[in-house]
């Protein structure tokens, strides 16, 4: 794989990392439209933690409440930083047991065809709507309730379909609760934190196992550095985006990408 092909792929999983249309489905086609293998298991860890970075570094101030938060845990207080620490922690662990399950089964591997990821990328393009359009905007984070955040964890096991996109999901799933759009967008990127961690170090173990001897770190740094600022642009229109259009323009974005997947897989 060469220079410019690593460059097209860390630039893809940034920007579509955290937007609502799915950056497996983008990465597992971009090598085949782009005529290359499979970018293998070290490139996708480093672009993932590129992408890490950003998150962490946009939301800097959530980060560090949540961590302050979990300190005052421990003292038996609760402030809005240990909620929001709390929330999380209890949306997480749904898609890590489906997806641990999906590894140790060996079925991850089927969901990658072109056809699955155009089905899930057209199908769960219609509840984004529905939820966005219908959906109240009442609730933010500090309001959220506990069972609101397990229903979102929840939604996240659909992430592991390829094309239902994690942040898609999860998204839905909050404007459904009637989460208002940005503090929709805000807990589904901090949600990725604990996911990207965890999936990322399975991708480690692979990495251990001599699953990826076809590139060298030096690759893998220039697909994290580029992965990083195309994450954090794409984070910043985001949230520029919910506020004032919606989630519609991705959900127009995931027909037309569908159609794509379609005449493409047939």
């Amino acid at each position: 794989m060469g220079l410019l092909h690593l460059i097209i792929l860390a630039i893809v999983q940034g920007i579509t990392e955290f937007l609502p249309i799915s950056s497996s489905a983008h990465l597992i086609l971009a090598p085949q439209v782009l005529g290359d293998a499979d970018q293998g298991p070290l490139i996708d860890v480093m672009a993932h933690l590129g992408t890490l970075f950003a998150v962490l570094v946009y939301f800097r101030s959530d980060v560090a409440n949540v961590i302050s938060g979990k300190l005052a845990l421990l003292q038996g207080r609760m402030t809005p930083g240990g909620k929001l620490a709390l929330l999380i922690a209890i949306a997480t662990p749904p898609v890590l047991i489906a997806g641990g399950g999906l590894y140790i089964s060996g079925m991850a591997d089927a969901l990658r065809a072109p056809l699955v990821i155009a089905w899930a990328t057209l199908i769960l393009a219609l509840p984004l709507w529905l939820a966005d359009h219908f959906g109240k905007q009442t609730v933010t984070t500090e309001t959220l309730s506990w069972r609101g955040a397990i229903l979102i964890g929840l939604a996240q096991m659909f992430a592991l379909i390829p094309g239902s996109s994690r942040s898609g999901v999860t998204m839905t799933a909050a404007r459904a609760l009637g989460m208002t759009r940005s503090e929709a967008a805000r807990f589904s990127m901090l949600m990725a934190v604990p996911v990207i961690a965890a999936f990322g170090l399975l991708a480690v173990i692979e990495l251990a196992r001599g699953a990826d001897s076809a590139h060298s770190l030096t690759d893998g740094l220039i697909v994290a550095v580029l992965s990083f600022f195309a994450a954090l642009a794409s984070i910043a229109v985001l949230m520029r985006v919910v506020d004032r259009l919606g989630f519609l323009p991705f959900v127009i974005y995931r027909l037309g990408l569908a159609a794509l997947l379609f005449w493409w897989a047939l």
